[in-house]
């Protein structure tokens, strides 16, 4: 089973979803490296905003950086003007050789949902046509396949992926990525498959199914029940990058029959190498640093006591990291009472969401949302 999108073809229907400070190119080559056998599936840089990158602000560059086994570069742009979004596109199609850029409007974070960006866009109609059709006209001239990630709605009262995938497929968008979740749930309660079957039976361009995919088995049934072209996995790879092995050699059996369940001492070499490949990317002090937010997520469920997580979530060169891996116990089976269960953040819903002025009032506008910060959002 593969994934078409426009004319970009991708081995494995199984995507890395974009997270801040998590999906950059030492952790995409991390994950990457766990499909060689059933081919690649497509891993999203971390989340950039349009009006950085076209105002070059040095920090949203700097997030542009590719390993040298990505073959495909994949980015996934926030904006909420068409002409930033159209901008930021043409430059990462001639200047960073992406072919595929991915348009984010499913963030629940406040600080993007006030300025009607994210996950609250989509209420405007108008306006969210208005970003596809530009966006796809500038990245059509370098055959570079756009698609676009929402969540359900706002909250049940104004649900919008309905209408997004309408105006998706209207706008020659290649593909939506639906989050079975409002903006309101955040990442709390579970992920409506329901909802994605919708999706599914009401367009015809691709539609990707994410929330709650925490095993292989979980892919295949949201397959199974909903006719999604493919998987969009974020938390459930936390501290598990063996996790896209999995997925892809389920797609290809048809069956979950070869889930990894590696020993902490399998473990801490993929901590290992994962640390390795922050230092060589960034340089060995800040690696280190940017590792530190891993462990708890690699060590979830093993025994490994306080003291010693501790330790590692403090550790500042790779020497350090060594001694301390060392001291974990190599032959401990893997905890299988946390296979199936959510991974990440989580939390309870908000109680409102926090939006612009007047801005439920007029669902077909055409007009633009508040100017984002160059730093907004954090994924959908």
């Amino acid at each position: 089973m593969s994934l078409q999108l426009g004319p970009l073809a991708v081995d494995s229907p199984v995507v890395l979803a974009p997270m801040a400070g998590i999906t950059n190119a030492a952790f995409r080559r991390l994950c990457l490296e766990q499909m060689a056998e059933h081919g690649t599936g497509l891993f999203v840089c971390e989340m950039i905003t349009s009006r950085g990158l076209v105002e070059g602000d040095a920090t949203t560059k700097a997030m542009l950086t590719f390993d040298e086994v990505e073959t495909t570069r994949s980015v996934q742009l926030y904006g909420t003007d068409p002409a930033y979004l159209a901008k930021a596109a043409e430059i990462l199609c001639a200047d960073y050789g992406v072919a595929h850029i991915d348009l984010n409007f499913g963030c629940p974070v406040p600080k993007v949902t006030r300025k009607g960006g994210g996950g609250a866009l989509p209420w405007k109609r108008g306006l969210l046509a208005d970003i596809l059709e530009q966006t796809v006209k500038a990245a059509t001239p370098y055959a570079v396949p756009v698609t676009m990630k929402t969540r359900m709605g706002i909250d049940d009262d104004h649900l919008t992926y309905l209408d997004a995938g309408r105006i998706a497929q209207e706008s020659g968008v290649a593909a939506i990525a639906l989050h079975g979740r409002t903006v309101v749930q955040a990442y709390s309660g579970q992920a409506d498959w329901e909802a994605i079957g919708e999706l599914v039976a009401s367009v015809d361009i691709p539609v990707l199914g994410n929330g709650d995919i925490w095993e292989a088995r979980d892919a295949l049934r949201m397959a199974e029940q909903t006719g999604v072209a493919g998987v969009v996995v974020g938390r459930g790879c936390l501290g598990r990058p063996w996790l896209f092995r999995d997925l892809s050699a389920a797609f290809v059996a048809g069956s979950d029959e070869t889930t990894t369940l590696p020993t902490l001492g399998e473990v801490t070499v993929m901590m290992r190498r994962h640390a390795e490949l922050l230092s060589l990317h960034m340089g060995e002090e800040r690696g280190c640093k940017e590792f530190r937010k891993h462990v708890s997520w690699y060590l979830k469920g093993f025994r490994a006591g306080g003291p010693l997580r501790h330790a590692l979530a403090l550790v500042n060169t790779l020497a350090e990291l060594d001694l301390l891996l060392a001291e974990l116990d190599p032959t401990e089976p893997f905890p299988v009472g946390e296979l199936g269960t959510p991974r990440g953040r989580q939390g309870a819903p908000r109680k409102r969401v926090v939006l612009p002025e007047g801005w439920l009032d007029d669902a077909d506008g055409r007009g633009c949302a508040l100017v984002e910060d160059l730093d907004s959002g954090s994924g959908g």
